[in-house]
């Protein structure tokens, strides 16, 4: 019963701030501002009345109308009216002192125009944690983009970025390019105001969410803006955990040379024992140590970074090593492997070559007494040996 009522109540707030938009004969212009304001109390009872989608209409509409708000230009042709009857009067101190009322008038038609473009950033702001219960994840990142132009228009670098932070994290889950692509645009956002450290939260976001993306040499040029932006911050000892991430990216793409280079670039900042671990890395896999690259794997430190990088230890293959380099070069020595090398030999065969050896004996034993005879019969003729 709450609900139906809370809808009603809405409907009636969206029929008066279209009222308040219609122009007539004595109305030239439409009344934005009061407009803005029924489609926010309609969009807070609709959401009471768990009408989601009409709830995030109101906002859209809200948005929209505080953006089109410019109700001061007409107070400054005011004050310019005025001035032309002050200066006819000659009346030269009410002409000052109205100077100054000029420049007043001026200055709250400029931070009224500011409050506006915040007005309608922040009515989006509110639209995007709607579309978050809708789960519409591709609309959360097209509004927070326009949210973030809004309040960088006002002059809200930090909401602006904090904005592209929430929304970066609500679809990261499901849409990571395009948190990714938010992130990016956050690093931006507080650059231009100078913030590295600022820029560096997002920059390490950014890199462990393409490390999820197996993109380890994007992630290692993101990483090493983050180390730029820690030193630019004054931050230089927070180098040391991101050098280690950075060693680990290169060895899981199996470039031990670019591990070490990186270790030589960035090695001279961070603590020292954060340094000492990336040294470890780097010379277990340099001297192809399989044992070695796998105590210096299982290091607590390693353990107990991001979840990301521990889990990358997993992924990173290990060294051979020389030694079994070695066995696969050295011949085989298993007499067995040597047996079953050896061609089999049929019976038949074996039948025959014995059987043709023997015939041969008898051969030579016949040629043998042969020639003996033959022999003695030459000597007979000759007359004996004397």
């Amino acid at each position: 019963m709450a609900a139906a009522k809370k809808s009603s109540e809405g409907t009636d707030l969206v029929q008066q701030a279209e009222k308040y938009l219609k122009t007539s004969l004595l109305k030239w212009k439409p009344d934005y501002e009061l407009a803005a304001d029924s489609y926010n109390k309609a969009a807070t009872c609709f959401k009471t009345a768990k009408e989601l989608q009409k709830a995030k209409d109101c906002l859209y509409k809200a948005s929209d109308c505080y953006k089109q708000t410019k109700a001061y230009p007409f107070t400054i042709n005011s004050y310019y009216k005025i001035k032309q009857c002050l200066r006819m009067l000659n009346k030269l101190n009410q002409v000052l002192v109205e100077f100054g009322t000029q420049h007043y008038s001026l200055t709250c038609y400029h931070e009224t125009f500011e409050h506006s473009f915040f007005s309608a950033a922040k009515s989006l702001d509110q639209a995007i944690i709607l579309l978050k219960e809708l789960q519409d994840w591709k609309e959360i990142s097209i509004i927070a983009h326009k949210a973030c132009q809004l309040f960088q228009e006002h002059g809200s670098p930090d909401t602006a970025a904090l904005l592209l932070d929430k929304s970066a994290k609500m679809i990261e889950p499901h849409l990571p390019e395009d948190a990714l692509i938010l992130y990016k645009r956050a690093m931006e956002v507080v650059m231009i105001e100078d913030r590295p450290r600022q820029a560096s939260e997002f920059a390490s976001r950014a890199g462990r969410l393409l490390v999820k993306l197996g993109r380890y040499e994007e992630a290692i040029n993101m990483l090493s803006k983050e180390m730029n932006y820690h030193n630019s911050g004054e931050n230089p000892a927070a180098v040391g955990r991101v050098l280690v991430a950075v060693v680990l990216l290169h060895l899981a793409r199996e470039d031990v040379i670019a591990a070490g280079k990186a270790i030589q670039e960035w090695g001279g900042n961070g603590q020292q024992d954060e340094l000492q671990v990336a040294m470890n890395l780097h010379r277990a896999f340099d001297s192809e140590d399989a044992q070695a690259a796998e105590r210096a794997l299982a290091d607590p430190f390693i353990r107990h970074m991001d979840v990301e990088y521990a889990k990358l230890t997993r992924s990173v293959p290990l060294p051979k090593g020389l030694s079994d380099l070695e066995n696969a070069a050295r011949p085989k020595t298993n007499l067995e492997d040597l047996v079953d090398d050896i061609p089999a030999i049929d019976d038949d065969d074996i039948e025959n070559e014995y059987g043709g050896g023997n015939r041969s004996n008898n051969d030579v034993e016949s040629q043998g007494k042969s020639s003996e005879v033959k022999y003695e019969d030459d000597l007979e003729e000759d007359g004996g040996l004397c």
